[in-house]
Order: C-alpha cells, then sequence, then structure tokens
C-alpha cells in the first residue's frame, strides 16, 4: 500500500484542485462573490478559506505545527480579491505549497508524527484530514458553481443521461490497473 499511496493521493489532490480550475472557468468574477444567503460563503471566501489552511497546514509540516502563528482564520472568510486574477493566484499559491510539500516524500515519512493545534497525526493521518477537507469545500465550490451557471453548467462529471453510454465506453477497455483521473 505505501508504494502506492502517496502517488495516488497525489492524483486526488491533482483531480480536486482540477475540479475547482474547472469552475472557476465557467464563471466571472461578480459570480465568484456572490453570497447566497447573510453569513453563508461565496466561491472567494471558501478559496480564501482553502489557501489559508493550505499555506498554514503544509509550510514546514514536517518541522512546525499546522496551524501556524501568522494564520488568522477568521480574516480567511472576509472577501479582499480585488479580480478574478487574484484569486486563482492564490488559489495556485496554495496549491503549489500542498505540492511542494508531498511530492518529495518517501514511504518512510509516512508514520511520521506531525502536529496540528498540538495533536498528533502520522504523515498519512495529516494527508487524508486535508484530502477530506479539501474535498468538502470543492464539493461546495462546485455545487455554488453549479447553482450559478444554471442550464449553462458545464458538468464535471457524468453528465445526466449519459451514464449508459460513459459505462459503454468504459467496459469497452480492458481491465487494467489505471487511476480513475488517467482518463480524465
Amino acid at each position: 500500500m505505501q508504494i502506492s499511496y502517496l502517488p495516488s493521493v497525489i492524483k486526488q489532490f491533482e483531480y480536486y484542485k482540477s475540479l475547482g480550475d474547472k469552475t472557476f472557468k465557467q464563471l466571472n468574477f461578480e459570480e465568484l462573490q456572490k453570497e447566497f444567503a447573510e453569513d453563508s460563503n461565496s466561491i472567494a471566501i471558501v478559496v480564501k478559506h482553502i489557501v489559508g489552511n493550505m499555506l498554514s497546514r503544509w509550510t514546514h509540516f514536517l518541522t512546525e505545527d499546522g496551524e501556524k502563528e501568522w494564520r488568522h482564520r477568521d480574516l480567511e472568510f472576509e472577501d479582499t480579491y480585488t479580480s478574478k486574477e487574484d484569486l486563482i493566484k492564490d488559489w495556485n499559491k496554495g496549491w503549489n505549497c500542498l505540492f511542494e510539500a508531498i511530492t518529495p516524500l518517501s514511504e518512510t515519512d509516512l508514520e511520521r508524527i506531525i502536529y496540528i493545534r498540538n495533536q498528533g497525526h502520522t504523515v498519512t493521518e495529516a494527508i487524508n484530514r486535508q484530502l477530506a477537507h479539501y474535498a468538502y469545500h470543492i464539493g461546495q465550490i462546485v455545487i455554488l458553481g453549479k447553482l450559478l451557471k444554471g442550464k449553462n453548467w458545464q458538468s464535471l462529471s457524468i453528465p445526466k443521461g449519459d451514464s449508459l453510454k460513459y459505462n459503454v465506453e468504459k467496459f469497452s477497455k480492458e481491465k487494467g490497473r489505471r487511476h480513475f483521473t488517467d482518463d480524465l
């Protein structure tokens, strides 16, 4: 498992990043800032929170607590982006921090203990924690994007009514070990 874990988890992170990227391409800046209800989060705010979390968790994550003193989490819920380009630049900065932290890891690193708010985690547990956290928030980004675009939304998965066609295509291929993101 250890040999396949790191490449697999990197592909999972890349997949979730791509869902965000594909959502952003469909939206303009005003749509990214839209809040549906008072005290709800716009896509821009969710992005700001994800980025703040990523920079805190993955900067020197093997040697420093994942909740950095310089992080001001409450400020992540205030939209300060001035353009779609600024939002995307920040988004990429967070992801680059993550990938720079986990890409050089080796199997022997996976059982090391790291800390998030003084709670010890193995590196594997910390990766899984963050993968689930980001998937949760990226799901929010996608659903908000879908609500904003309505009929003009371009599906990021199997469109309604295309499951049979999709399965025929998948089952036409020989059985083989591959990651589900390889065909995306």
